[in-house]
């Protein structure tokens, strides 16, 4: 079986634990690899390599510095079938999804940063003096699983760019990835100690990394928890954090709306990619006095949509859960729904006829925004149904929340704006309104600081220097 080593000041090498972790293909339940654990002494030496790095990284041209991100974006558009098979065998993730979203969007967002690149003011002149934005020095750039390519990729290409070095250190479910990207990372050549991949524990290389007195931004993306914990780490050294946490978006249905596009909207985001997304539009709310028609049209959506099966086959909608632990959580929040008084809708079990992490995708009905299933972030494919009177109390309802960081309305247009702008998160679809690459995404409240893509996100990453002249 392969075993995987990390790449540090340039090279692949063996980890100083001399200790391996598995990685599990969620669909089967086989070992596809074991990686490298990491310990504080290959942290130390991944810091180490990035910060004798950073000066002349940071000296180098812009223009270099983009050049170098590009060959990383044609190494990526290169080994596109490589790593879409990759991203599905570790993550569970249907072939469909992997291919015309993971791989894709991590592309998309690439060229539109580098595509308006020449529009950021590295230098400005305010009267006599000069102002320098530049890089901040090594950033620990610390991802989830659930976007194992374009999570990463939203923190390295604006560090970047910025002039910053990086340390990567990806989560343990779904490193290889991570490990590909490290090999494109190399056949671009780009200089040696500017980027370094560790793998291994969270909670151990992770942490030690986070805290490290060398390391100037932590960038995090994942659970609200554990964001809040990266406020110790960031104490000592008065750190600059960005964080993308977690959420809870609503999506408000408003009379008149076209209720199709809205069943659509938020069903697809608890079936694609298992509902494992920050931004899924979790809680669907709508008129009481279209409370039927709506569970009508979501079970017949459901029931000629949604295909559950293995995730390399084309019709495969809906695989499995990235692993054991999430689909236990899955389970347990089901089960919570119930004791709560929610009624299942469709679906509502776990899947026990084949090996894998399965969840069947599952609405719930007669929710009220209290439940823990309308206020907790369960990451799986579990959708609640919130019924409201009037729209002013639609708008209460979507805001009462602790999460900020996405949301949707459908509905005639000019009420819909009007909607959206009431809404406290730091993204709203209307309609058929569409993501830009170029526009900045990211939360409010305990959804997270900071924003990412395009020009915003390379402003998360550099340091504000003034030279009087």
């Amino acid at each position: 079986m392969e075993k995987h080593q990390l790449f540090i000041d340039g090279k692949w090498q063996e980890s100083l634990s001399g200790q391996f972790s598995e990685v599990i293909n969620p669909a089967t339940e086989e070992v596809l690899a074991q990686v490298s654990k990491a310990n504080a002494a290959d942290v130390e030496k991944a810091v180490a390599s990035a910060k004798a790095a950073f000066t002349a990284w940071n000296l180098t041209p812009v223009a270099e510095r983009a050049a170098y991100v590009e060959k990383l974006l044609a190494g990526i558009e290169a080994k596109q079938e490589q790593l879409v098979a990759t991203i599905v065998a570790e993550l569970g993730c249907s072939y469909t999804f992997a291919s015309q979203v993971q791989v894709p969007l991590s592309m998309n967002e690439m060229r539109a940063t580098l595509g308006a690149l020449d529009q950021f003011e590295f230098e400005t002149t305010i009267g006599d003096a000069l102002v320098i934005k530049e890089g901040a020095g090594v950033v620990a750039c610390v991802t989830p699983w659930n976007y194992p390519l374009n999570q990463i990729q939203r923190k390295i290409t604006p560090a970047l760019l910025a002039g910053n070095t990086v340390v990567v250190k990806p989560a343990s479910d779904t490193p290889l990835t991570a490990l590909l990207l490290a090999e494109i990372v190399e056949e671009a050549g780009l200089p040696a100690g500017v980027f370094n991949l560790i793998t291994g524990s969270g909670s151990e290389a992770g942490d030690y990394l986070a805290g490290h007195p060398d390391v100037a931004i932590v960038s995090f993306t994942g659970s609200t928890d554990v964001g809040k914990g990266l406020y110790t780490k960031a104490a000592n050294n008065v750190k600059k954090l960005v964080l993308e946490l977690g959420g809870k978006s609503a999506l408000i249905y408003l009379p008149e709306g076209d209720l199709d596009s809205a069943v659509k909207k938020a069903v697809d985001t608890i079936l694609n990619n298992q509902g494992q997304t920050c931004s899924a539009l979790t809680r669907l709310l709508v008129p009481k006095s279209e409370e039927e028609a709506v569970k009508e049209k979501l079970k017949a959506y459901y029931e000629s949509t949604v295909v559950i099966g293995d995730p390399t086959k084309a019709d495969t909608m809906v695989g499995p859960m990235v692993s054991a632990n999430q689909r236990q959580t899955v389970l347990d929040y089901l089960e919570i729904a119930r004791n709560e008084g929610a009624e299942v809708l469709v679906g509502g079990s776990g899947i026990i006829d084949r090996p894998g992490f399965y969840v069947e995708p599952t609405i719930f009905v007669n929710v009220s925004n209290d439940m823990r299933i309308a206020r907790e972030e369960i990451f799986g494919p579990v959708l609640v149904v919130i019924p409201y009177e009037t729209v002013e109390e639609a708008i209460e309802i979507a805001n009462d929340s602790p999460y900020g960081l996405s949301g949707a309305v459908v509905g005639p247009e000019a009420k819909a704006r009007q909607v959206a702008i009431a809404l406290r998160t730091g993204n709203v679809y209307v309609n058929d309104g569409a993501r830009n690459p170029l526009a900045p995404f990211g939360g409010y409240k305990e959804s997270g600081i900071g924003r990412e893509n395009g020009l915003y996100g390379v402003e998360d990453y550099v340091e504000i220097k003034t030279i009087f002249m």
